[in-house]
């Protein structure tokens, strides 16, 4: 037996725009939260494996994070109730500007620093220029567990900017170059930097951007 046929959908009529979609309203109370995000320390609120969150740090309800840092990596991380910020903040489109301390194995030549700064061809395709230079080891507190050395192999520390967002990114580009990173430390997220806090300390800053 044939089936009826189906209703068609009612059409607009030409020349009339489809229906924009309603922006969602900010929240009353807009917050902006800088974390120091410990090592180990996963960007997300739950974890079914019972692994340390951000919900072991911070205790406020609606808050999310704009952008992520890796379980293995530490330091700056910004969290708003606000979707309209976390867009401008997290979408590569903006490209604001993440500058990241990397302890690397080896002695960095200008030639690798030369290609960082060019960019390094990834699987997923080559990266923007970064802006890269050596740094004097800076004056960080003690990561928990520590970073494991060989003694045999020298380190150094590095400077990274960078204006995207790709999956662990930072490590890639420096393996790329034959700079395995040990330590990767995220320092400042465009005008936003870490600014003295301590790994599980954060504060309150103006929401705006």
């Amino acid at each position: 037996m044939p089936r009826p046929p189906r209703p068609s959908a009612p059409r607009r009529p030409a020349g009339k725009p489809a229906p924009r979609r309603e922006a969602k309203a900010p929240p009353a109370e807009p917050r902006l939260i800088v974390l120091n995000k410990p090592f180990d320390v996963l960007t997300q609120f739950q974890d079914e494996q019972g692994r340390a969150t951000l919900k072991d740090f911070v205790a406020v309800p609606g808050v999310y994070p704009a952008g992520r840092l890796d379980r293995d990596s530490e330091g700056l991380l910004l969290l708003t109730n606000d979707g309209r910020l976390q867009a401008r903040i997290a979408d590569p489109k903006h490209k604001l500007a993440k500058t990241y301390w990397v302890q690397v194995e080896g002695e960095p030549s200008e030639d690798q620093l030369a290609q960082l700064r060019t960019g390094v061809q990834l699987n997923d395709g080559p990266t923007l220029p970064a802006e890269a230079r050596r740094l004097d080891e800076p004056q960080l507190w003690e990561r928990n567990p520590p970073v494991r050395f060989r003694k045999s192999v020298p380190t150094a520390w590095l400077e990274l900017v960078i204006r995207e967002g790709r999956n662990r990114q930072v490590r890639r580009m420096t393996a790329a170059v034959g700079l395995p990173t040990l330590r990767l430390v995220r320092v400042r997220i465009g005008p936003w930097s870490l600014d003295g806090l301590q790994p599980g300390e954060w504060k309150d800053l103006p929401p705006q951007l």
